[in-house]
């Protein structure tokens, strides 16, 4: 099985500091296919980039989310500065090129980002049978044991 259950509940590792990034596009003019298209495609292949090159790049794991008009990834990064190298990165540095060429301000498709730099200790996780999903799949991952039963115990240890 690709993606196992993992019966019972388990918390990822709160010992290292690490940076969520989220990130997405929302869908401003449905019919305006041709404007909003290209950006969807773009995405692919830097998250292709992202796995293949996890180490490398400081890129530890992400999630992705679809709506009918709004997409969002919520992805986990080793720290700022890995981030910020990837967004100098080549293939990223043509994509928003073409960004702002073809769709600059004419309101077809918008995009947003969120970061937000976690220092250890300062997040917790629980994940009741899942599978290894968002921080249990980007860290550490393992079983709930005594002294970590609650969110405040889990904070901080």
């Amino acid at each position: 099985m690709r993606n196992p259950i993992f019966n019972g509940r388990y918390t990822a590792e709160n010992s290292e500091d690490i940076v969520v990034f989220i990130i997405g596009m929302r869908i401003n003019k449905p019919l305006a296919i041709h404007k909003w298209a290209p950006v969807v495609k773009a995405m692919p292949g830097m998250i292709q980039e992202l796995y293949s090159n996890k180490d490398e790049l400081g890129f530890l794991s992400m999630e992705s989310y679809f709506g009918l008009r709004t997409t969002a990834m919520i992805q986990y990064w080793r720290s700022m500065d890995d981030l910020l190298a990837y967004a100098h990165n080549d293939k990223h540095l043509t994509a928003w090129k073409n960004f702002n060429k073809k769709i600059g301000s004419n309101g077809a498709v918008g995009i947003y980002h969120e970061t937000y730099q976690v220092k250890k200790g300062n997040y917790e996780s629980i994940f009741g049978n899942m599978p290894r999903y968002g921080l249990g799949k980007a860290l550490n991952h393992f079983p709930i044991g005594t002294g970590r039963n609650t969110a405040r115990e889990r904070v901080g240890s």
